[in-house]
């Protein structure tokens, strides 16, 4: 791990005299040209994630002049409110961090719309129908829709069948209609599966939009520029040259509000299935013959097939589990895991994991990549360590013994956006002594344009019908396929199998690593 003290060495963005990118260039990377005029119809509009979410970026969207110049926003859920209601409803929630501009906002407002629907009835979806069509006809739209299932998980069959069922999948000669479903996709490969073949009944594949928020962050993106634009890292990218691979995804926050569906989903099903593995193919996935959606995702799809199954005998070799029990976060006293609202009071349900993972390909041979993900912990963190092997022969022994610190490179998501890489340097005297320091790139450094966060980055890349990041449904199946077993294997287990191990909030930290794996037996 980086030590604090470490010196920091800065490095500069400037461009060398050579480059072939102007200063405009970089300073407004922006789309070229804004979407087609379309429909958003937003279904579960009622819900925490259109308040949290949807509608915030939306609105960011609307200030950056990012959003078509004929666009619309429809609400749909089972409240029974109009359009007005559904306005004042955003607007005052405490959910969101609207900029409470009043102009900004009137004009914003004023293409949000409201529709009542009820997800049981094909009437409700028949006169939603409707509802677009004359929507279409007032603001000259073109017939282009996006459906965003911002719904539980348990409506996405249904809901996908009635859209399908009232004719709104249909896409008709210059006009385009597509669907956002959020993860989870499935609990497990067979509802995966049969959700797919669902969908696909009334909607194509080109249609379809899997949402992963994870994709869209900007240092996310990064990963695959700082591979395969540079010329000097690539060489040394696998088993050759790399001891192992740590990817973190660490959360303060507990369960909160959200018990009725993690109950369902717990750590695996909510971060493993989905973040932690896009990650990882990111992290280990080839370099495509071109930068396009289908290749990317053909090459991510490689890396999941390569996962190598654990054994179910011998699971707890390469898994562990945990569960937050009270304790203590930022010096407040926070409640248990079973404790908190909406949780059984002896559930056995995961909030923590960390997986030892091999990938069965020529470059990844025998290299431990260890994923860890949980609730309640120490600090907020989502990183990728990159821990080089040692020297194979150490020519300073005589003075300075066998061991020299190993090389480490940082890909850091959050909190801080940065690229840090580790070397050892002589320490300025008379004797000769090493010392550690740290080159260090901040992401936002030089840089004064707009910025997209993740979800206002889908939905731009939606309405243009960019399906590079989105998941595949191949890529979900075979994430499924390796994950299946294991979830099999951890439902049934409980306190009295070792497997599940209990953790005071705030105790385990993510500098750690490597000694909470060793002591977990």
């Amino acid at each position: 791990m980086l030590n604090r003290n470490d010196e920091h060495v800065s490095v500069s963005t400037a461009a060398p005299s050579f480059t072939s990118n102007t200063e405009k260039d970089l300073k407004f990377c922006m789309a070229e040209k804004r979407p087609d005029p379309c429909i958003l119809v937003i279904i579960g509009a009622s819900g925490d994630l259109t308040a949290r979410k949807i509608i915030p970026a939306i609105h960011n969207l609307h200030i950056t002049k990012s959003l078509p110049l004929r666009f619309v926003t429809l609400g749909c859920a089972r409240s029974k409110l109009d359009s007005q209601g559904f306005r004042e409803r955003i607007k005052n929630s405490p959910l969101n961090n609207l900029q409470q501009d009043r102009a900004a906002w009137s004009k914003f407002s004023s293409s949000l719309f409201y529709s009542p629907v009820d997800y049981n009835d094909l009437s409700s979806f028949i006169e939603l129908k409707k509802t677009l069509d004359e929507l279409d006809r007032e603001n000259r739209i073109g017939g282009n829709r996006i459906f965003y299932l911002a719904i539980p998980p348990s409506l996405y069959r249904q809901t996908a069948q009635m859209l399908g069922q009232a004719g709104l999948a249909d896409e008709q000669e210059g006009n385009w209609v597509r669907l956002v479903v959020e993860k989870p996709f499935g609990r497990d490969l067979e509802t995966a599966v049969d959700l797919d073949r669902v969908i696909h009944e009334h909607f194509q594949e080109h249609q379809v939009f899997r949402i992963d928020h994870y994709l869209a962050k900007e240092t996310v993106q990064n990963i695959l520029m700082f591979r395969f634009a540079n010329s000097i890292f690539e060489p040394v990218w696998s088993r050759q040259y790399i001891d192992h691979v740590t990817i973190k995804a660490a959360e303060t926050l507990g369960v909160e509000h959200r018990a009725g569906y993690y109950e369902q989903a717990g750590v695996l099903r909510d971060m493993f299935q989905n973040h932690m593995m896009q990650l990882l193919a990111l992290t280990a996935m080839e370099p495509p013959s071109i930068f396009e959606p289908d290749r990317v995702r053909d090459e991510k799809t490689k890396v999941y097939r390569s996962l190598k199954p654990f054994s179910a005998d011998r699971i707890e070799e390469y898994l562990m589990l945990g569960q937050y029990i009270k304790g203590t976060i930022n010096g407040k006293a926070v409640p248990g895991y079973r404790d908190e609202p909406g949780v059984s009071p002896d559930s056995s349900v995961p909030t923590f994991a960390m997986m030892k993972l091999f990938l069965d390909n020529w470059r990844w041979q025998g290299v431990p990549f260890y994923l860890m993900s949980g609730k309640r912990l120490s600090s907020k963190v989502t990183e990728i360590q990159i821990q080089f092997k040692e020297v194979p022969h150490s020519v300073f022994r005589r003075t300075l013994g066998e061991h020299i610190s190993a090389n480490s490179l940082i890909l850091g998501i959050y909190p801080e956006e940065r690229i840090t890489l580790t070397f050892q340097t002589k320490q300025p005297g008379t004797r000769v002594c090493l010392r550690p320091v740290t080159m260090d790139f901040h992401y936002r450094q030089d840089d004064d344009g707009p910025v997209l966060d993740s979800y206002e980055k889908v939905l731009v890349d939606c309405m243009l019908g960019d399906h590079m990041l989105f998941w595949r449904q191949d890529g979900v199946d075979l994430c499924w396929s390796f994950l299946t077993p294991i979830l099999e294997k951890c439902e049934t287990c409980s306190d009295k199998d070792g497997l599940l191990k209990k953790y005071p909030a705030g105790a385990w930290g993510t500098d750690n690593i490597e000694r909470i794996w060793q002591e977990k037996g």
